[in-house]
């Protein structure tokens, strides 16, 4: 099942890799002898997604890449693979909705006339606080 991103892109199922391991955690013998924990594989570089969407995931997704320009989710929530690899597609989409949205642009404002009043006698009210805290000069 693909995944549709945001934007609008989808993410073929062919792109994603699944790998499954042993899990960590409470479940005794089950735990030590069934391969619960999906891992997703996702590479950027070799993803069929246009050129410039591929430049803002790479800057966006930056810390989470590997060297390989490659996306991991790991999850072991639940002692059932299936449920665990469904937990993982919706993480991944997640992640990738996330860094795919372009920021709106600032619109730069000026402080209006009241809060500039505002924040003079917040100051001067925080001074006058100050300077019956001092002593007195003598005389």
């Amino acid at each position: 099942m693909d995944l549709l991103l945001a934007n609008g892109a989808v993410l073929p199922e062919s792109e994603l890799r699944v790998e499954t391991s042993r899990a960590s955690g409470p479940g005794g013998q089950h735990v030590n002898k069934t391969e619960t924990r999906v891992t997703l594989r996702w590479s950027l570089a070799d993803s069929a997604l246009s050129g410039p969407l591929k430049q803002h995931l790479r800057s966006r997704l930056a810390p989470r890449l590997t060297k390989t320009d490659e996306l991991l989710v790991s999850v072991d929530d639940t002692r059932v693979r299936s449920r665990n690899l469904v937990l993982a597609r919706e993480r991944m989409k997640e992640i990738l909705d996330a860094a795919s949205k372009v920021p709106k642009k600032r619109q730069p404002t000026r402080p209006t006339k009241g809060s500039k009043e505002r924040r003079l006698r917040a100051k001067r009210a925080q001074a006058d606080k100050k300077s019956m805290r001092r002593k007195p000069i003598p005389d």
